[in-house]
């Protein structure tokens, strides 16, 4: 379903339950006084909904700057949302992870979305948020995901297969100083790793192999909404739901005829938890193709975003290979041949403007919202009464946009601004609060594929930038809007792909490149978590 039509559908139910709630509420939910300010919308009752529609992940940033208070309350058609925008409340919120709720808010989108049955649907609600142990579908499937995405040698093994997926992708790409190749950079990005991600994960079965699994699986990507809503998808969404039923049919074959059993420990784990709990293989699959969203749709739009930075910036593009020139070894074989190789794990600790460079692209490209449930009448912060049912935001935009918190030169990409030692222009002259970053998430619902996602993206854009010139077809570099971004991303997404010419970098002609990981163990603290394992 395109964009202009999502929009269509959202604003007509915007105003067909803001109608109903009119006539059966009157004046709305009334506001305690102890709750946070309400900031009213321009048109009553459905006004945030147009907002939200109009300016997608940006309306919270804005209203966040019209009326610079911590936390405020959105009267919603038939919801109360608080959204917070300081890091100092989103870790007192985190610190509540039992009352103010991730895991319900996860179980009605994932039902959605994927389509799971009712029985599933009522298994994956025992003991959602953990109130009664460690039992259940959802909670010990989180668990074992942190586990084996923890740096180990299992995770280890599942980076070499990545690895080797896209060193392959490169080799195959074969453009030359005389006869560049041009292509598209984003899709180009989004195939390759789409590829190694899902190879990796999934094995030599992976069913993403097959291309038109593979169509479907961003014909479902476009269409969450659709799905999310849930007003009429088969007419409204059709090649959204043929491409969810492909895909979903797909991995139903791939655990019939036991193709989990040659991939990673990732996807045995799953199988091994929603099989304990009597979840049908036809349920399985479904809830094996939502969790491909966490491992496919961000990543590539953050390393585009990265090459986009670093091959636009001035100078950042030659700092960047004098950087990563000093752990490439060369051996030449007894035949004369040439062989360039590096570790990957080094990169996290000896390449510091390459890793703030990333760290940087996160800061200005994230556009996630983390989501909370208000399940008890609750103060926060000693402060703010947040009342039962309501929903929480914490906008990672907002915090990213804080000039307060970032300094006055917050609006712009400064690769340098990770890295220690450089002068910070914040109003205290410190470096920000770790908490501060928020590219993927934090507290309990932090993400558990970060490290796997990390290396992904450095391994690929070091490669790119190691091997290749690029330059755009277009004749000079363009911010491209980000308008039409899925509602499952995290990372803004280019509304029109960049078309680029990509050569053979001068002296990377001859030889052959190798690629390694010796270490996962080597974490790079992104996040704050990680700052203090």
């Amino acid at each position: 379903m395109d964009v202009v039509s999502q929009r269509v559908l959202l604003a007509a139910l915007a105003i067909a339950v803001g109608g109903a709630l009119i006539i059966s509420r009157g004046l709305g939910p009334k506001q305690n006084p102890r709750e946070p300010p309400v900031l009213a919308p321009g048109i009553p009752y459905i006004g945030h909904a147009i907002g939200l529609l109009r300016s997608k992940f940006n309306y919270y940033l804005q209203l966040s700057q019209q009326c610079h208070l911590p936390i405020f309350t959105m009267m919603m058609p038939g919801q109360k949302m608080y959204v917070v925008t300081t890091p100092e409340l989103i870790q007192a919120i985190q610190k509540q992870p039992r009352v103010l709720a991730f895991p319900p808010i996860e179980a009605r989108f994932t039902t959605a979305i994927c389509g799971t049955s009712e029985k599933a649907y009522k298994v994956l609600m025992v003991n959602i948020n953990g109130d009664e142990g460690d039992r259940g579908l959802f909670v010990e499937t989180h668990a074992a995901m942190k586990e084996v995405l923890a740096p180990s040698p299992q995770l280890d093994e599942m980076i070499n297969v990545m690895i080797q997926d896209i060193a392959a992708s490169f080799d195959a790409l074969k453009p030359s100083a005389e006869q560049p190749k041009r292509m598209r950079l984003a899709s180009w990005m989004r195939s390759v790793l789409t590829a190694a991600t899902t190879d990796a994960i999934y094995g030599p079965q992976n069913p993403f192999k097959e291309q038109e699994v593979e169509d479907g699986f961003w014909h479902f990507v476009s269409s969450l909404m659709t799905f999310v809503i849930g007003l009429f998808p088969s007419i409204t969404a059709r090649k959204g739901v043929a491409g969810r039923a492909r895909v979903a049919e797909a991995f139903e074959e791939y655990f019939t005829t036991g193709g989990h059993k040659q991939g990673s420990v990732v996807i045995q784990k799953r199988f091994e938890v929603s099989s304990k709990y009597g979840i049908s293989i036809g349920d399985t699959a479904r809830y094996t193709m939502g969790g491909a969203l966490a491992l496919v749709v961000n990543t590539a739009p953050a390393a585009f975003w990265i090459l986009f930075f670093v091959y636009s910036c001035p100078g950042l593009l030659e700092e960047l290979r004098k950087e990563v020139d000093q752990i490439v070894t060369t051996q030449v074989d007894e035949s004369g041949g040439l062989t360039r190789s590096f570790d990957i794990s080094s990169l996290k600790t000896r390449c510091p403007l390459l890793a703030s460079t990333f760290q940087e692209v996160l800061r200005y490209t994230a556009i996630g919202t983390s989501v909370r449930q208000v399940m008890e009448d609750t103060v926060l912060d000693n402060q703010w009464l947040l009342k039962k049912g309501a929903m929480v935001q914490m906008p990672t935009r907002i915090i990213h946009r804080d000039s307060s918190v970032w300094g006055t030169d917050v609006d712009t990409f400064n690769p340098r601004r990770f890295m220690k030692g450089e002068p910070q222009k914040t109003d205290h002259g410190k470096r920000p609060n770790p908490a501060a970053f928020r590219a993927f998430g934090g507290g309990t619902t932090l993400c558990p594929g970060r490290h796997f996602a990390t290396t992904e993206v450095l391994a690929v854009v070091t490669m790119f930038v190691m091997r290749y010139e690029m330059a755009p077809v277009a004749g000079k570099w363009s911010m491209p809007k980000t308008d039409n971004t899925s509602i499952a991303a995290v990372i803004m997404e280019p509304d029109i792909d960049i078309e680029v010419e990509v050569s053979t970098r001068e002296g990377s002609e001859h030889g052959r490149w190798a690629f390694g990981l010796k270490d996962s163990g080597k974490v790079f603290a992104v996040v704050a978590e990680d700052r203090s394992e």
